[in-house]
Order: structure tokens, then sequence, then C-alpha cells
């Protein structure tokens, strides 16, 4: 799917996750800021093992969808949804050399319009202020938080959770 372009020039599409996509994916989570600022990432960012089995596992759940996210037909991020603590979650990442671009939301946007199931939760470390940006963008409403244990950080640090109730953004 196409999404508006981000900048003049630049267009942003959504597709299915392929195989060939993980290893960019795995050096996208593995950058040291941007998994702290995730937070809640995988214990070690560079297990590329643990990465590849924790792919395989939401490929292989009918009931996730993860999408990458191309920048000018490069993958620079990825989009999903999935149950966590069972209610239908979202989470998106893209590359730290691309933040700030508008490309996160225009992503979320989309995956929004793709993903009927409403509400839709998110969870953000409370200080990641841009990711909260982004959510608040696309339509996500600010309804609690909680002390929680940040593998990136290893600490517990205030959690942000975020519901969204409307239509596709």
């Amino acid at each position: 799917m196409l999404l508006a372009d981000v900048r003049p020039g630049h267009t942003v599409a959504l597709r299915d996750v392929a195989k060939g996509d993980l290893a960019t994916l795995y050096e996208i989570q593995r950058d040291p800021e941007s998994h702290r600022m995730a937070a809640f990432g995988a214990a070690d960012p560079s297990d590329r093992d643990a990465f590849v089995a924790r792919a395989r596992r939401i490929l292989a759940d009918p009931g996730n969808l993860w999408m990458v996210v191309v920048l000018d037909g490069q993958v620079v991020g990825s989009v999903s949804r999935f149950d966590l603590f069972g209610v239908p979650s979202v989470a998106y990442e893209v590359a730290r050399s691309l933040w700030g671009r508008g490309i996160g939301t225009r992503a979320l946007a989309e995956l929004l319009r793709l993903v009927p199931t409403r509400p839709l939760f998110a969870r953000v470390a409370a200080d990641n202020v841009a990711s909260r940006r982004v959510l608040e963008k696309c339509g996500f409403l600010d309804v609690g938080g909680e002390r929680s244990f940040a593998n990136a950080r290893g600490a517990e640090i205030e959690e942000r959770i975020y519901r969204c109730d409307a239509p596709g953004a």
C-alpha cells in the first residue's frame, strides 16, 4: 500500500514482512538509542537467534499483522498489530536516522486503516515524548500508566498506556 509522501519526492509504503527483511529489521531494533527509547524490547537486542525465533513466532500467528515500512524502496522499519496481555495492541519502529520525518505516524495511520479492531492499545515509555506524539496524532488517548520493568534500561520505569477507539485514522 502506498502512503502519502513524507516529503516531496519520497514515498512511504507498507507491505507484509518477508524472510529477506529480517536482517534489516534486526539491525534497526538493535540500534542502542532505538532500543533505549523503545525500552520494552528484547533483553539482548544483539542476540540474532532470539530475534529470529521471535520473528518466526510472530509470523506464524495468524492473529498478528506485521508489516515493513518502506521508504523509497528501502525497508526502514515495521508496524504491527498483536495481542499483548490479552488485548489487541499495536507497535511500530523506524530506523533512528529517519526519526522526526513523519514516517512512523504515516505507517501507524495506515495500519489503523487496515485493522478494523477497536479498541486498540499501545504502550510506551513515559519519557518517549516523540512516540507518545505519534500515538496521539493517530487518535490514541493516554488512559493511564504503570511501572514496568524495561529490559533496555535494566530498571522499572513509568509506562503510559494508550487506547484508540476511533475508526481508521
